[in-house]
């Protein structure tokens, strides 16, 4: 059979049936292009493409370009969300490599909280960080955690800690508004924020805070996260936890909240400085009906409910804490370190403070300052009032505290004119005189100084008990320059005082500054007997176990002056009421002494008087040191303890002052003698049982509680002949 070779000749089919055409080469040649097979005429000449393709063709071209302009979108931005993914998870890698190993981990302990409270266990005020207790979920208002959930965190129930979700929506909220309007935070990453890390907004803060987010909801359940943020969000104006919130801006427990007020409270979450009732009520308003309305499309409440909720007042809260009971609260956070140290755990402070005598005191002082304000030109007053225990019942640091936090009771000295004087004539009784000792009235000068009566009236010759009833500056000198103003400065330290006096001449009239609360508590060895009790606050401190962490044994105290010169001091004080410069300080149908005061050019105004059950101490004048306008201490200060001791004595049985002096001076050294040696050493009388000696409102009747008696600093005060022998 004869081989047959191919030919490589002329394109064209060759003679044996073989032939090799352009269109059967792998590549064409070059030059020459591909014809298209299917575009032949009828004598099999090809076709120009240019004429077999016409307008559809060029519609296909332009549908393929579309198509692929699309499918290289999806494919790069697959690509870059893989490559961001890998991005993400790399950057999550290094700041968590950075972070202390999971295990360490744990939720710190809550800023401990002081619960005061008053004698009779009644809130006086909460303080510590959070400035509230820490409440439970099922506790508190059942409004409060689903008005939270419904507006900070919607899907909390359900997601992992992040929400992918509500993620996304801020994310595309802040895009469209080109700021931020909106965060992706859930509750979960709110609080490992909280509880964990500063406020900081940075790539690596957001990826711990997410990495904590994911260990919270390991090891803790939905409901303990959000009862954990509940109890130490800040809800502006210096309230960190729902309990300090609520009783920040409504005055009552997160316990007793309604619906309307949860809705307010949850809506100060986004902005709780802002949007702080105390601050932008209508703001405050505007934000929770938003929150009603969450509620509402998320089924936690009916249509009925909102509306309801919705008409309720606007909550307007003041911009500070109010309520003079404030101030004591201040001066007991003061001394909790003398007497339990650093506060660890969440205590129960217990304190002397008698609620409803507090606020008769505050209502007194605000009334008189109202009626008086423009005549009187005097903004500003206190007043102490302390039983015979030295148990602080009420303290009024100033007119307003929302206005002023300071306390002019406790932290204010000033000069208390007159009112000193009672230490002078003690000073005197104590060196041998007496009340029936005469003393002439009379313009006198010691070296350069020459005291001045009021207005320069002398009346010439008097008894000690008439000078200090019309308050006799001149008489008081002439005392204190007798006995030394070395004694004067003595007898009153003796008594309680604890400012610095200067010993001169001018001690007599109370130009040495002292604050009314020791000026108070210096008056009451008078109205105990001649005993100085511890001035104290606080009666008690617990946790919240109760274990008991300290506790006060009221106590009589030391005796520091003898008993007959308290009678004879109660005596001549007691004259002042009656008919001198203190007879509008007269309460009615109770035996009372005390001594009035007017610094120069009537700058301060006092009045301190006692009962046998109170006593208590009012100054009136203005912080920049202004003169009042002819303000003395008989008129305001006196009305203003009138008006309190009558209304804390209701109900409570009269009884008399200490002592039984009622005239005489050598005749009665002899009963004077028989009365000291039939003393009895001490009252047989023990405190009230279940209270430590305390109470409430009629807790001014109350007995002293037995002490060491006729002893200070281990020493025995004699008799009234060895005070005067100087044995």
């Amino acid at each position: 059979m004869r081989r047959i070779e191919p030919s490589f000749d002329a394109p064209g089919r060759s003679d044996n049936g073989l032939s090799l055409s352009e269109e059967d080469r792998v590549l064409p040649t070059k030059g020459k292009r591909k014809p298209n097979s299917s575009s032949r005429t009828s004598n099999g000449r090809a076709q120009p493409a240019s004429r077999k393709r016409g307008t559809s063709g060029r519609k296909a071209k332009r549908r393929g370009g579309l198509f692929g302009f699309l499918r290289g979108m999806v494919y790069w931005s697959l690509v870059l969300a893989l490559w961001a993914g890998i991005a993400g998870v790399g950057v999550v890698v290094y700041y968590g490599a950075s972070m202390p190993a999971a295990t360490t981990w744990s939720v710190p302990d809550r800023p401990p909280n002081v619960k005061i409270v008053a004698v009779d266990g009644e809130l006086v005020a909460n303080r510590g960080m959070t400035g509230g207790q820490a409440v439970g979920l099922h506790e508190m208002s059942p409004h409060l955690p689903k008005a939270v959930v419904a507006i900070e965190d919607r899907r909390f129930f359900s997601h992992f800690g992040v929400d992918p979700i509500g993620l996304s929506r801020a994310m595309v909220e802040n895009v469209v508004n080109r700021r931020l309007v909106q965060g992706g935070s859930t509750i979960s990453q709110q609080l490992a924020k909280n509880l964990f890390l500063d406020p900081s907004r940075t790539i690596e803060r957001k990826v711990q805070e997410v990495l904590m987010a994911f260990w919270l909801e390991a090891e803790f359940s939905k409901e303990q996260i959000l009862e954990m943020y509940l109890n130490r969000v800040y809800f502006g104006s210096g309230a960190y936890g729902v309990e300090a919130a609520s009783r920040r801006y409504f005055n009552k427990s997160a316990r007793d909240i309604t619906l309307s007020e949860s809705a307010l409270l949850a809506g100060l979450l986004v902005a709780p400085s802002r949007l702080s009732p105390a601050r932008d009520p209508q703001a405050a308003e505007a934000r929770s009906q938003l929150v009603l309305a969450a509620m509402r499309d998320q089924g936690m409440i009916g249509d009925s409910e909102m509306a309801s909720a919705m008409s309720a007042p606007a909550t307007r809260a003041p911009a500070f804490w109010t309520g003079s009971e404030h101030y004591a609260a201040d001066r007991v956070m003061g001394e909790l370190r003398r007497l339990i140290g650093d506060v660890r755990d969440d205590i129960i402070v217990e304190t002397t403070i008698d609620l409803n005598l507090q606020r008769q005191a505050e209502r007194t002082i605000r009334a008189i300052i109202d009626e008086n304000r423009d005549k009187a030109n005097a903004s500003q007053a206190a007043l102490v009032s302390m039983d015979s225990t030295g148990a602080v019942r009420a303290m009024v640091g100033g007119y307003d505290y929302a206005t002023s936090q300071f306390d002019r009771a406790s932290e204010a000295r000033r000069q208390p004119g007159s009112a000193f004087k009672p230490f002078v004539f003690m000073a005197a009784l104590e060196r041998g005189l007496f009340p029936d000792t005469i003393r002439n009235d009379q313009p006198v000068r010691f070296g350069r100084w020459a005291p001045e009566n009021f207005r320069g009236r002398y009346e010439g010759p008097m008894t000690l008990s008439e000078a200090l009833a019309k308050s006799s500056n001149s008489i008081a000198a002439q005392l204190a320059m007798e006995v030394g103003p070395e004694s004067v400065v003595e007898s009153a330290w003796r008594m309680g005082i604890q400012s610095d006096l200067e010993p001169n001449a001018s001690i007599a009239l109370g130009t040495s500054e002292v604050t009314p609360l020791e000026l108070t508590s210096a008056f009451v060895p008078f109205s105990n007997g001649g005993y100085r009790p511890e001035m104290h606050f606080v009666r008690r401190i617990t946790t919240e176990a109760g274990k008991i962490l300290y506790e006060m044994s009221p106590q009589r105290g030391p005796q520091v002056v003898s008993p007959h010169v308290v009678g004879m001091m109660n005596a001549m004080m007691a004259e002042t009421l009656k008919d001198g410069t203190g007879r509008n300080a007269a309460i009615a149908g109770w035996p009372a002494a005390g001594k009035t005061g007017t610094s120069q050019n009537s700058r301060d105004a006092w009045f301190v008087g006692y009962t046998a059950k109170l006593t208590t101490g009012v100054w009136f004048g203005n912080d920049d040191g202004k003169p009042m306008n002819n303000i003395t201490g008989g008129s305001l200060p006196a009305q203003a303890f009138s008006r309190f001791m009558a209304s804390a004595h209701e109900g409570v049985p009269v009884a008399a002052l200490p002592g039984d002096w009622q005239g005489g001076t050598m005749q009665r050294i002899e009963d004077v003698l028989r009365a000291e040696r039939e003393r009895e050493p001490a009252f047989p009388v023990q405190p009230v049982a279940g209270d430590g000696g305390y109470g409430h409102t009629g807790s001014i009747d109350r007995p002293l509680p037995p002490a060491e008696v006729g002893r200070q600093n281990g020493g025995r005060i004699g008799s009234i002949m060895d005070v005067i022998l100087g044995n």
